[in-house]
C-alpha cells in the first residue's frame, strides 16, 4: 500500500523566546532556525521514517528545490511535486521554554495546487492505496471525491481546524485525526459528536493525556508516554504518519496507535520539526 499524501510544503523558520508573545509586545528571541516543515511534509516524512511507502503530490516555488531534495532524501517519492511561480510556502513559528509554539503560515504554492496535476497523481494510485489530506493545501474536496472514485481509503488530519473544510470532506472519509480541541469545534459545527459522524475511524489525540481510538468497537483510550517536551511542533503529525504506516505494514489499529504514540513522544524530546522526526530503530530503542 502507498500513501498519497496531497500535502503541504513549508520553510519553517523556528524562534525561540522566553515566552509566547502576547498581543502587542515585541519580543527578542534567544535563537533562529530554518527547517524543512508543513503538516504535509512532516506527515510524509514520518510515513517514510516509520517505514511506509509516501507519495507526496504537492508545490513549491522557485525558492524551494532544497526542500524537495530533502523530502527524496528522507525516502519519499517526489514525482508529483510541482515547481511554481508562487514562492514556497512559510510558517513563523516562536517555542517558549517550556515546549509550547505559535505558528503564523503564508501559503504560498501550497494554495495553488493545479487540478489537472492532482488528478494525475491520483490516476496513479493501486488497489489498497490511501489518499492522506490536511488543510493547508487548496482541491482537497476534489482529491478526496476523486479518491473514493477510484476505491482509495481516504484520511483527513483536520489541521489547521476549519470545519467548513472538514464538512466538505467528511462523506468521503475512512479515518479523521482531530486533537481535543479541533474535537470540540466540530461537534459545534455539526451537532454532532465524533461518534456519530460517520466516519469508521476516529483518532482524537489528547496531548499528556495519550488518544482515544473511535473504532468499530466503540472508544478505546490509550495512554501517553510520560516525557519532558521541548517543542511540540510536528508531534501531532508524527503521529499521523506513524499510525498509517504501520497501518500499511499490517499492524493492527491498537498496535499502531500505541507506536505512533512513542513516535510523538520521542518527537517533542526534540528541538524542530520534520528534519528531527525519528526513525522507527529510534522509536522502537525509545525507553521513554
Amino acid at each position: 500500500m502507498t500513501v498519497l499524501n496531497l500535502g503541504s510544503i513549508n520553510i519553517d523558520i523556528v524562534f525561540a523566546v522566553p515566552h509566547i508573545p502576547a498581543p502587542g509586545e515585541t519580543l527578542s528571541s534567544t535563537g533562529r532556525e530554518v527547517f524543512l516543515g508543513g503538516k504535509g511534509t512532516n506527515m510524509s516524512v514520518a510515513i517514510a521514517r516509520a517505514g511506509g511507502t509516501v507519495r507526496h503530490i504537492g508545490a513549491v516555488g522557485p525558492d524551494g528545490g532544497w526542500t524537495v531534495e530533502r523530502l527524496r532524501a528522507a525516502g519519499v517519492d517526489i514525482g508529483f511535486i510541482a515547481e511554481l511561480e508562487e514562492v514556497t510556502g512559510q510558517a513563523l513559528i516562536a517555542v517558549d521554554a517550556d515546549g509550547e509554539n505559535t505558528i503564523i503560515l503564508y501559503p504560498g504554492a501550497n494554495r495553488a495546487l493545479r487540478h489537472d496535476a492532482v488528478m494525475a497523481a491520483l490516476a496513479e494510485a493501486g488497489p489498497g492505496d490511501r489518499l492522506l489530506l490536511q488543510n493547508e493545501t487548496n482541491l482537497q474536496a476534489e482529491a478526496a471525491r476523486e479518491a473514493k472514485a477510484l476505491g482509495l481509503a481516504v484520511t483527513y488530519a483536520a489541521a489547521p481546524f476549519d470545519a467548513d473544510a472538514v464538512k466538505a470532506v467528511l462523506p468521503t472519509l475512512d479515518m479523521l485525526f482531530l486533537n481535543r480541541v479541533e474535537a470540540e469545534q466540530l461537534t459545534q459545527a455539526t451537532g454532532q459528536a465524533p461518534a456519530d459522524l460517520g466516519v469508521r475511524d476516529v483518532v482524537i489525540t489528547l496531548g499528556a493525556d495519550g488518544c482515544d481510538w473511535i473504532g468499530p468497537g466503540g472508544v478505546q483510550h490509550f495512554d501517553a508516554v510520560p516525557v519532558e517536551p521541548v517543542d511540540t511542533t510536528g508531534a501531532g503529525d508524527t503521529f499521523t504518519g506513524y499510525t498509517l504506516a504501520a497501518l500499511e505494514r499490517g499492524l493492527s489499529m491498537p498496535a499502531a496507535l500505541e507506536l505512533a504514540g512513542r513516535a510523538g513522544a520521542l518527537m517533542v524530546t526534540r528541538h524542530g520539526t520534520s528534519d528531527v522526526i525519528p526513525t522507527l530503530d529510534e522509536v522502537r530503542a525509545f525507553a521513554g
